[in-house]
């Protein structure tokens, strides 16, 4: 029988055929045909620009700008691109309050968004364009999930303002809050330091959760070389947008799709560098919840492997000196992915979306030996990496902990139990907790909260308090990746479904041993047992709305926090 050559068009034009081609689908095209578009621009793939602009946050108020010169890039590429958007919110905003639990149900809800309308619309290539944390593992999930010619577009960080001759960003300021609590700083030298610390459009710039993500993406391949550490107002920026959309059109060319490049070796090397940085305890949630999307088997232990075989080389906020504005200046990730290459810790093979391997894209990156930001692999930080997991009688189902500057602390004291955030925080304020305790606050996991709050209005309290390093603080929920200090999160099981950390009383005793990775309570099995069978779990705070359909569906932290 003789073999046939693939026609390209049809080969691009995978899904949009369906709309396109046919008298049948005439009714269709009277539809597109009203929005301006010609018989060439049907003739074309279509793809989807998914924008996630938005006046809520400083991390996406200028997307749009990024999405239109992405369509000029589709169309440059022989595409006819379709811009829609979806929600963010405003994490840094809504920190401290109740609303803050709606940040993680955003990312399921930014996920299922693009899926449904590139799914519905027959897309045959999708471009995202998104900034704050939760955009980043939503756009990553739903691309995972359609499994079309794809690429991620970062808006970019913030520039960092200057207070007193010293950068400072968002992370001062919430820390400062402590300080101010504490008498230490005046109501006007808040106010000047809040006027100061965002002066313009971006992500936060420390290695908090946005930029971990963003570079934990551009090691994966899923976005450009330079994506993840250009600024919001780099001029490199509107290039690379454009260049993002000639390079889903070649996908599409070459038949490459997101799965083809989201491998277990894609992932290893995401979590590499994010250890090896000191990146946020976020991202183990979003890597192992795009995984799952992706159908690869990632688990708690994974990260805890790398982990400890990963040295620790960047110098980065929040636990270091320098943000992702300054990395950009000596070549960006491509600087430590290169330390990491050539140590052998990376799998150089894996495959990017500009068709080039990650050890071609490294060393193809200008970079800059000589500089402050990233030390050798010979002389880091730390000889392993920024995150571990913690299992022991607290947290059987494991729980996570960023290391980076103190990977071989223990702490014991007394519990200091909470329900929930609120209480804990003015505690902390009053000055009630001292040297020593153990700051437990439960019923803020998946269910619990329900969707797991940050708390880096806590974290950063007790920073301002100066006990930053003698207090330890164990949770259900999670940290900002402005976190930093000895902060235990995603303790799984949680409270909610009878996790141990909901049998804690006040005053018992809790080591956290970091070298040895165990969290545990000097509790008995047996009174853990009789403790349990007195136990009734509080009453859901939301019957109805999103928070309650969520408290339903969501899986335990140490599975991603995932619906399913």
């Amino acid at each position: 029988m003789a073999t046939t050559t693939p026609n390209p068009r049809a080969l691009r034009k995978h899904l949009s055929n369906e709309i396109t081609e046919g008298p049948q689908r005439a009714p269709a095209r009277a539809y597109l045909r009203a929005m301006g578009l010609t018989d060439e621009d049907l003739a074309k793939p279509f793809v989807a620009v998914a924008s996630l602009a938005s006046d809520v946050t400083p991390c996406n108020v200028h997307l749009d700008r990024w999405a239109a010169t992405v369509k000029e890039g589709i169309r440059e590429g022989n595409g006819t691109p379709f811009q829609f958007g979806t929600i963010t919110v405003s994490d840094g905003v809504s920190m401290g309050t109740e609303g803050m639990k709606a940040s993680l149900v955003s990312r399921e809800v930014i996920a299922d968004s693009i899926e449904t309308v590139a799914f519905a619309q027959r897309m045959d290539g999708l471009v995202t364009v998104g900034g704050c944390d939760k955009n980043m593992p939503g756009c990553m999930m739903a691309i995972a999930r359609l499994n079309i010619p794809s690429v991620f577009v970062y808006g970019g960080s913030i520039l960092p303002g200057k207070y007193g001759g010293n950068d400072v960003n968002i992370q001062d300021v919430f820390e400062v809050v402590g300080a101010w609590a504490a008498g230490r700083i005046t109501d006007d030298q808040l106010t000047e330091l809040e006027c100061i610390a965002c002066p313009g459009e971006g992500s936060c710039g420390g290695l908090f959760t946005a930029n971990t993500m963003s570079t934990a993406i551009e090691v994966m391949g899923l976005s450009l070389p330079g994506d993840a550490s250009f600024t919001a107002v780099d001029p490199r920026k509107a290039d690379e947008a454009r260049r993002a959309g000639l390079a889903v059109m070649r996908m599409l060319e070459e038949g490459i799709r997101p799965r083809d490049i989201l491998t277990r070796q894609a992932f290893e090397n995401a979590i590499t560098v994010v250890v090896a940085m000191g990146g946020s305890t976020n991202a183990v949630l979003h890597l192992m919840a795009i995984a799952r999307e992706a159908e690869i088997d990632l688990t708690l232990e994974d990260f805890d492997r790398i982990s400890r075989n990963t040295p620790y080389i960047a110098d980065m906020k929040p636990s270091g000196r320098y943000v992702m504005a300054d990395l950009s200046r000596y070549g960006g990730v491509a600087l430590v992915g290169k330390r990491l290459l050539d140590a052998g810790l990376l799998h150089g093979d894996s495959m990017s979306v500009n068709g080039r391997t990650l050890a071609e894209n490294i060393n193809a990156a200008p970079i800059v030996d000589d500089q402050p930001v990233v030390c050798n692999t010979d002389a880091p930080r730390s000889p392993t990496g920024g995150l571990a997991i913690l299992r022991g009688n607290l947290a059987p189902d494991g729980a996570v902990i960023k290391v980076a500057g103190h990977q071989e602390k223990v702490y014991k004291g007394p519990a200091r139990v909470f329900e929930q955030e609120e209480p804990a925080f003015h505690a902390i304020q009053r000055g009630e907790i001292k040297p020593g305790d153990i700051v437990v606050i439960r019923y803020e996991g998946p269910k619990g909260g329900p969707g797991m709050r940050e708390m880096l209005a806590v974290t950063s309290a007790l920073i301002g308090q100066g006990l930053g390093d003698s207090v330890a603080l164990v949770t259900d929920g999670r940290f900002s990746g402005a976190s930093h200090g000895p902060m235990v999160g995603h303790v799984a099981p949680e409270a909610m479904v009878g996790g141990p950390i909901g049998m804690l009383q006040e005053g018992d005793i809790i080591t956290l041993d970091i070298p040895k990775r165990r969290l545990d309570a000097q509790i008995s099995d047996e009174e853990f047992v009789d403790r349990r069978a007195r136990w009734s779990p509080m009453k859901p705070r939301y019957t109805n709305g999103v928070l309650a359909k969520y408290a339903k569906l969501v899986s335990s932290a140490s599975e991603g926090a995932v619906t399913q």
